[in-house]
């Protein structure tokens, strides 16, 4: 049934390539509605439901960026993978920090796009705790993983899908080290020897919004050498 397939949402004004992606992503088993412009993508945002945004950077009118802040105002969960000309880092985290949960820079290898697509699109129900909304606690946050939602010092905010299975991860393993090829192969569905920057901008994100002192983390620690470590009680 077509109901059944993952909705992918394309936001790519280059007809040529937004051709090849969708035709692979509908071999792959996906439904993929493609759109030009990041305005028409927001209008039909707003009244459809999609399982995940593959958004360029470059677009003519609003960018990539401005877009994806505009697509987390409509639905804060939706993974949303980016697609950059640019190598730079500093366009990748500005992605990042815009809500982005990943990004590949073009050209890309098709098999990775691919691989990428299907980790961030696979259905999330391993990591769901027990449907209790019982907040998860530590310093003065409260979690709340089944409704995508936390409330921090700074006020309540929405989480992302990718951002729920970071920390239901980190909250199954509090006090223990968690190696980056763990966290990449469970969270993002990649191979663990991946070389990437995503988790790290992505720490700083979760840095951001829960952490007293960002610049001197208590709860997202880093373990030099292994990957990071959540504490509850900081220190």
């Amino acid at each position: 049934m077509t109901d059944d397939k993952p909705h992918i949402m394309l936001v790519e004004d280059e007809n040529h390539l937004a051709r090849g992606i969708c035709f692979n992503l509908e071999e792959e088993g996906n439904r993929v509605s493609h759109f030009e412009t990041a305005e028409r993508a927001i209008e039909a945002l707003e009244i459809e439901r999609f399982d995940l945004v593959i958004l360029d950077v470059m677009l003519p009118g609003m960018d990539g960026f401005h877009a994806c802040r505009a697509i987390r105002n409509l639905d804060p969960r939706v993974p949303v993978l980016m697609l950059t000309a640019r190598s730079e880092d500093a366009d990748r985290v500005e992605g990042l920090e815009n809500g982005a949960d990943d990004y590949l820079a073009k050209p890309f290898n098709l098999v990775e796009f691919l691989l990428r697509v299907k980790g961030m699109l696979r259905r999330s129900s391993w990591y769901r705790p027990e449907p209790v909304e019982e907040g998860y606690q530590f310093g003065d946050n409260v979690v709340f993983l089944l409704s995508y939602r936390a409330k921090t010092a700074q006020g309540e905010i929405d989480l992302t899908e990718m951002e729920v299975r970071v920390l239901s991860l980190f909250f199954q393993k509090e006090g223990r080290p968690v190696q980056r090829g763990e966290l990449l192969q469970s969270v993002w569905g990649y191979s663990s020897d991946t070389e990437t920057r995503t988790l790290d901008n992505f720490i700083v994100r979760l840095r951001k919004y829960f952490e007293p002192d960002p610049s001197h983390p208590r709860h997202f620690q880093t373990v030099r050498g292994v990957g990071y470590r959540f504490s509850r009680f900081g220190g």
